[in-house]
Formats: structure tokens, C-alpha cells, sequence
């Protein structure tokens, strides 16, 4: 049997008491991930909610599809989120998730478009995020083969092209929309972002981003820090740290 190298990593830190955690989250999202800078949402949740007991939080940044691996493979100690595929028989322990994705399709208010079921969006010029399609195939599956329909990668430039009418609707989540829209009135002070509505395809479901973690006693001290985050307001602080 194969001993992955971070198993003594954990064993010379005395288990769950001030160990080092590798953990892999996806490459790059702002504001959640902000790689370069080892900074963002997410991972100042993360590294403030392990702190609490003492642990020391080493990020790894990978593509979406290469995290569940790393973790099969045992070249981390955690993943920010299983991206689909169950890591219990791994030896993987869930945590509360740190964050919520929530998807919405945002159109501009003064459009006055309801979209309830999958037929109100065709006709309609969408962009997405890449991989909206696979995940929502019931919306977006048949749309996705016409040329009213595009995901791309820079989610950046969503407000200012919905703001313009190059699209009747953008796909995004409302933490990135709302930083990306903070950003374009900083770049361009006479851009005025709209009025919109967000119109949401499915219920956010929070299985979707727990954390797994290797060492059930850190997912433990995990849980506990992100709980006393929450209730002495350190939580909010730090959404508004980069929305405000």
C-alpha cells in the first residue's frame, strides 16, 4: 500500500493540533480565488476558519477537473469542493461549506423578461460560464448548439455587455457578477451598472461545495472555526472586504 507523502505532515503536526493542510482549489475565480495573490473569498474563509484551532492552510491551485484526483491520489489533505464525485470511499469527511455558489440568469430590470422554464430563454442572445451547459442540461443543452448561445471564460466583461444589449441575459454567479460590476465602475467611472433581476434555473444546493477534508479531527476544528466566523461577524467582513 502506497503512503501519500502528506500523511507524515499530519502525523509530525500531532494529528488535528496545528497540522499544515494542503488543499487544492480551482485555478483561478475571482473574487472567490484570487491565485496570485493567494487571496480571495474563498480562501480567506478557509485559512481563517482552520486558523481557529490552529491549523495552517497551504493552498494548491488546479484545474476543476485534475481536484477530485488529487485527492484519490493523496497528493493533498483536502479538497474545496468534490466537483461531483463522492470522496467517502476515498477517505474523505465532509465540512459545511465555507461558500455558496448561486447561479442566476441576470437581464436588465427594464426588459421586464421572466424566465420560468427552459422555452422563455429561446430567441434569447446568452452568455454563460464554460460548462453551464453540462450543468444545466435541461436549460441550456439544446441552446447550446445555436449561435444565440455562448460560454466563455472571462466572466469580466458579463455586466458590461449585458449593460450594453450585446446579450438578453447573462449566467453568473451573483458574487462574481457583483464584483465584476464593482470593478467595471472602477475602471470606467461613468459606467453605470443597471438595474437587474436574477432569475435563478435551480435551487442552490450546498452539497454541491463542501469541502472534504482527509483527517476527520480537522474537519472537525474546520467546522468549528467557520461556526465562530459566522457569529462574531468575521464572515460578512470578509464578503465585504472585496464587494464594498
Amino acid at each position: 500500500m502506497r503512503i501519500p507523502w502528506i500523511f507524515p505532515l499530519l502525523m509530525l503536526a500531532g494529528g488535528a493540533g496545528g497540522a499544515t493542510v494542503s488543499m487544492a482549489f480551482g485555478d483561478n475565480l475571482p473574487p472567490y480565488i484570487l491565485a496570485a495573490s493567494h487571496s480571495g473569498i474563498e480562501l480567506d474563509i478557509v485559512r481563517e476558519a482552520l486558523a481557529y484551532r490552529g491549523h495552517v492552510l497551504l493552498p494548491r491551485y488546479l484545474p476543476m477537473g485534475r481536484i477530485a484526483f488529487s485527492f484519490i491520489e493523496g497528493q493533498v489533505d483536502a479538497i474545496m469542493m468534490d466537483v461531483g464525485e463522492d470522496m467517502a470511499p476515498y477517505g474523505g469527511h465532509y465540512a459545511a461549506p465555507p461558500v455558496l455558489y448561486e447561479n442566476f440568469l441576470f437581464t436588465l430590470k427594464r426588459r421586464h423578461l421572466r424566465l420560468r422554464k427552459p422555452e422563455d430563454l429561446k430567441g434569447l442572445n446568452i452568455m454563460a460560464f464554460v460548462g453551464a451547459a453540462k450543468r444545466y442540461p435541461e436549460w441550456l443543452k439544446a441552446l447550446s448548439r445555436t449561435p444565440t448561445y455562448a460560454e466563455r471564460n472571462n466572466q469580466a466583461v458579463q455586466p458590461l455587455l449585458l449593460a450594453l444589449g450585446r446579450y438578453d441575459a447573462v449566467l453568473s454567479d451573483r458574487t462574481i457578477f457583483q464584483y465584476f460590476s464593482l470593478l467595471q465602475q472602477r475602471a470606467d467611472p461613468g459606467f453605470l451598472a443597471p438595474a437587474v433581476d436574477e432569475q435563478a434555473l435551480t435551487p442552490t444546493d450546498p452539497r454541491d461545495y463542501r469541502p472534504v477534508f482527509r483527517d476527520a479531527a480537522i474537519r472537525d476544528d474546520f467546522n468549528a472555526g467557520l461556526e465562530q466566523l459566522r457569529k462574531n461577524g468575521r464572515y460578512k467582513a470578509i464578503y465585504d472586504k472585496y464587494l464594498k
